[in-house]
């Protein structure tokens, strides 16, 4: 299996998820329903936290695979590999999901190959069934499996858009960036800093987010707050902290960089 696949994960303690909206109940609700999810949201925005949070208060295992351009149907159902001699079935995240009832959840799903995407079509509608070709299996997803996936609807081109076929299939959950109150918070709970900075950090990223579509593919999301926050209690310089774990991480770009940095420079 290539680096895509992941083995399920017991969370046994609750990560820490701030609500701002109907997600959890929704999520719950589309579970006990046997209904696939899909979430909605910027980069850094919480949609991978709130899976380990459900799946934590579901009390399921969650298995999360990273879509990228090279994911192929075998890395996700399986393959056949030659193990001591003997030519073996190894389940893939997706189906070994299935068969421990876990909630599997495919990160930023339109990243993947197309003719991978249609694999998932016969799971997530009333069939909830996974045909296995190379060894004539077909899974049936038990009640307690959820299919997840997650997608940024304003970074993808027109040719990576999702499918109406893929996403009419789904109960959609939107996550935006939090309040500029409960971001503060989310930044002092995640690096212990002060409730100022952290405000501070909050009023840089909106600058940032102001600026996307208009020099910036995206603004800073929380993640990244988080981790400036995380260098200056560690006695990072703020500018400098900003710098590299904001700025740097948003363009390339000499002139829209110079311009995130002055903005930097007025709450620093």
């Amino acid at each position: 299996m290539n680096s895509s696949s992941e083995s399920a994960e017991i969370i046994s303690s609750e990560p820490f998820f701030a609500s701002e909206g109907n997600e959890i109940a929704i999520f719950e609700a589309a579970w006990q329903n046997q209904l696939p999810i899909l979430l909605k949201g910027p980069t850094g925005c919480g949609k991978t936290r709130f899976m380990e949070h459900m799946a934590w208060r579901l009390q399921r295992p969650l298995v999360t695979v990273s879509c990228h351009d090279d994911l192929t149907a075998s890395d996700l159902v399986g393959r056949y590999l030659i193990i001591g001699g003997e030519t073996k079935w190894i389940d893939g995240p997706l189906s070994a999901a299935i068969r421990s009832g876990a909630l599997c959840y495919l990160d930023e799903v339109v990243e993947a190959r197309k003719d991978t995407t249609v694999i998932i079509h016969p799971l997530a509608d009333d069939r909830r069934q996974l045909p296995i070709e190379k060894t004539g299996e077909l899974l049936n997803a038990p009640p307690e499996f959820c299919l997840a996936v997650s997608y940024n609807p304003g970074y993808q081109s027109v040719l990576k858009d999702l499918k109406q076929s893929t996403r009419q299939r789904f109960v959609a959950i939107e996550f935006s960036y939090p309040s500029e109150s409960l971001e503060r918070d989310i930044v002092v709970k995640e690096s212990s800093i002060d409730a100022d900075t952290a405000m501070r950090l909050v009023r840089f990223a909106g600058m940032t987010r102001n600026l996307a579509g208009n020099g910036l593919e995206e603004g800073a999301s929380t993640r990244l707050l988080v981790h400036a926050a995380k260098l200056m209690v560690s006695g990072i310089d703020p500018n400098t902290a900003c710098q590299s774990a904001i700025t740097e991480s948003l363009t390339d770009e000499p002139e829209m960089l110079e311009a995130v940095k002055e903005l930097g420079a007025t709450l620093f």
